[in-house]
């Protein structure tokens, strides 16, 4: 058990450190230590992690750490005081790091925020958050949250609709995402 924690400290702090662009950017990071290092879980538990962490209040990071630090003990057989020990290890260990980095590197810019060199990092970040937040939806492309065309027809097509009307909803009428996570709600519980 004591390893099991020291594991989920060390994953997180690690994932904390790689933190650059948001919790979203770091959902490919922390889904490939969950599911494909670790073996914590499931690819579908951990889907439905992240939905329960994008519904709930507070960074989506954060959400997921602490959702994965409970579901990680429960699953190597623990009880649920274990787990919610457990998940205040992986929240520690994902805000830790960059909690004491933004100190530093707040008494850092702002003295050299206007340097080359430190405008050439920040240059050279972009595209990597870029390429972290197309990992991350890319991620969410699969088998658990669109069905499959040949066992599934009719859940992956709604799927793909329900997927082509919110990409049309919010980059061409500018419907607010609070409104469109509702109805899909409701679309789900009519149609599935």
């Amino acid at each position: 058990m004591i390893l099991l924690y020291l594991r989920l400290f060390w994953t997180f702090f690690q994932i904390g450190i790689l933190g650059f662009g948001g919790g979203l950017s770091m959902l490919s990071i922390i889904q490939s230590e969950v599911v494909t290092h670790n073996k914590w879980m499931s690819i579908g538990e951990f889907t439905d992690i992240v939905a329960v962490s994008q519904s709930t209040p507070g960074p989506i990071s954060i959400n997921t750490a602490t959702y994965v630090g409970y579901t990680a003990l429960l699953n190597a057989g623990f009880g649920h005081g274990w787990g919610v020990l457990g998940s205040f290890i992986a929240t520690f260990a994902v805000i830790f790091p960059t909690f004491v980095l933004m100190v530093i590197v707040s008494k850092f810019l702002l003295r050299y925020h206007n340097h080359p060199a430190i405008q050439s990092v920040f240059m050279g970040l972009r595209p990597a958050v870029v390429g972290l937040l197309a990992a991350a939806a890319l991620l969410f492309a699969n088998r658990e949250n669109f069905g499959s065309l040949t066992e599934t027809p009719w859940e992956f097509c709604i799927s793909i609709g329900i997927f082509i009307g919110v990409f049309i909803a919010m980059h061409i009428y500018k419907v607010s995402p609070v409104k469109l996570f509702f109805c899909c709600g409701l679309i789900g519980i009519l149609l599935f």
